[in-house]
């Protein structure tokens, strides 16, 4: 029960820096490219920091060996759900001219159904609940949605006339900051590189490691923010979608996984990572190449809205009651 309330807790400052980062857009208190900076600075900056410290201090070849199996249980888990969004999208944006609109509508269905904010808000939730030792296992665990994610997400993401492919985006996805961070993080950690570090700059890595939640969470806000919000709340498909992607997509998964006998860990590990709200992709990626970001945008802002209540309630259903 302690859990449950810690996770209510942890919803409820998430909601609030949601609000504040929303409000700060509202009233033009930051500049509008502040979301491009944000974004940046978690990218480059406070995600790095967050894995390659974790990993340097919990990464051991212990640890690594009793919980590589995490790895496999992402990968199985991420491609079960890309099978699954594929049909699914047809929901959303039906098969009738098959325009490029159409087609790319779809893919921004695609890629929400088949990835949640299982990295800025997940990672939040899981330090803030569960303390650095089960982050370390969930970052195993979710490492396979990270390559997955910058290569096919991106493949589909990307207008088709700015795509490179399928294997470049494979090779581009390799080389972002997040993805370099927590490879080289389990090996630092695996060859006991911690001991030698000197404390101030593992210091300035748990400094900047603890930004990284509270400044996404601004950074749903002030993206949010920028848009009319009376246009957001309109449509219609949105709300199907945050009820796929919050409640059922999530409860389908640890069901099955239940039935399979998985242990309560990765039960825990495959809810926050798949019941989180649509991640901000959907309109960082568009926007950058003249896509369409407000369907993204509604996703983002309704299903943040609506987790603060859904998650703890879905935790409470499949492991308190």
């Amino acid at each position: 029960m302690d859990i449950f309330n810690l996770t209510v807790k942890q919803m409820l400052m998430m909601f609030t820096l949601i609000l504040v980062g929303f409000l700060l857009r509202k009233k033009k208190i930051v500049p509008e490219n502040a979301d491009t900076t944000m974004a940046r600075l978690e990218t480059f900056c406070f995600v790095p920091a967050l894995t390659l410290f974790n990993q340097m201090t919990q990464c051991t070849p212990e640890t690594f060996k009793n919980h590589s199996n995490l790895i496999l249980y992402g990968f199985a888990i991420v491609f079960v759900a890309i099978l699954i969004a594929y049909p699914l999208s047809y929901l959303f944006v039906g098969k009738k001219k098959n325009t490029p609109k159409e087609v790319y509508q779809r893919n921004i269905y695609r890629y929400a159904m088949t990835f949640a904010n299982y990295g800025f808000m997940g990672n939040f939730i899981v330090l803030g609940v569960f303390g650095e030792e089960f982050l370390f296992r969930y970052l195993l665990f979710t490492f396979p949605l990270l390559a997955v994610g910058y290569s096919w997400g991106m493949f589909i993401l990307v207008p088709k006339e700015h795509n490179a492919g399928l294997l470049q985006n494979l090779k581009k996805g390799f080389l972002t900051p997040p993805f370099i961070s927590l490879v080289l993080g389990i090996v630092l950690g695996l060859v006991g590189a911690k001991a030698h570090m000197p404390a101030f700059l593992m210091n300035a890595f748990e400094s900047a490691s603890k930004c990284q939640g509270p400044v996404a969470m601004l950074l749903a806000g002030v993206v949010v923010g920028g848009y009319n919000f009376k246009e957001l709340i309109t449509n219609k498909k949105v709300y199907l979608a945050t009820l796929f992607r919050l409640v059922i997509l999530p409860a389908v998964l640890v069901l099955s996984l239940k039935a399979l006998g998985t242990n309560k860990e990765i039960l825990t590990m495959a809810l926050i990572a798949f019941a989180t709200p649509l991640g901000l992709n959907t309109i960082v990626y568009p926007a950058a190449y003249g896509g369409d970001t407000k369907t993204g945008a509604s996703m983002a802002m309704i299903s943040h809205t609506l987790s603060v209540i859904t998650l703890p309630i879905m935790y409470y259903l499949f492991f308190v009651v």
